[in-house]
């Protein structure tokens, strides 16, 4: 039985296709591409990877809709690949389910690490303990609500807590305002940005060790944040 994990490259770029593929293949494992989103929707049905990357621009069916559609299957973690610049397209992306993204031109090893740091996620979340929560330096006692970090009980408020709680369950994926903002807030206010910004600005005071830079909530310019608990 083939136990190597299963990565679908959605890529309209040959060049950039066969360097993934070789990069990913020599790293143990197994890839399979699709050149467009509409081929990549049916080699998803018989592939069932275990993480997708996709470009953004291509024809037929782009990555944002592709991004769609995959997260109305499944629960795949998605990094999408996008040119450097694209602030607006990069926050489309992630509301459409993408977990991550790579700016062209990337390195590979900070994509090899993308990808590392998305399966661990899907692994957690998949065994995780539904009465706690534990990651890095945190631990939360669904029950009770209580919070420590390290050594350190710290006391939040309902919203502080739920905006942590979703920080923790997606620990490592860039999180848009609006995702945010719905989670926590509900989807009349993705708009009501100043919200979250203060609420932000009371957690960290709380869970930082000292003032700057933040250690535990990372903001990612003009999109979002991304929660790092073993910072």
């Amino acid at each position: 039985m083939n136990d190597k994990q299963r990565i679908l490259i959605v890529d309209d770029e040959p060049q950039i296709t066969r360097v993934l593929r070789t990069s990913l293949t020599s790293h143990g494992y197994n890839v399979r591409s699709a050149a467009d989103g509409e081929s990549a929707l049916e080699t998803f049905g018989d592939f069932s990877p275990d993480l997708v990357i996709t470009d953004l621009s291509m024809p037929n069916l782009n990555g944002i809709e592709l991004c769609r559609r995959l997260r109305k299957l499944s629960p795949v973690p998605i990094v999408v690949l996008s040119v450097k610049g694209e602030e607006k397209t990069k926050v489309e992306a992630l509301d459409a389910g993408a977990d991550d993204y790579v700016t062209k031109p990337f390195g590979m090893d900070e994509l090899l690490a993308r990808v590392r740091a998305a399966l661990r996620r899907a692994n957690e979340t998949a065994n995780e303990d539904v009465s706690s929560l534990e990651a890095g330096d945190f631990r939360v006692d669904l029950g009770s609500r209580a919070v420590m970090v390290g050594d350190r009980q710290v006391h939040l408020t309902p919203k502080e807590y739920d905006l942590l709680v979703y920080f923790i369950r997606h620990q490592g994926k860039v999180l848009t305002h609006r995702t945010l903002l719905a989670a926590v807030w509900g989807g009349n206010f993705v708009e009501q940005t100043e919200y979250l910004r203060v609420v932000v600005g009371q957690l960290r005071k709380k869970i930082e060790t000292d003032s700057a830079p933040p250690r535990y909530i990372l903001t990612e310019p003009w999109i979002g944040y991304r929660f790092n608990p073993a910072a």
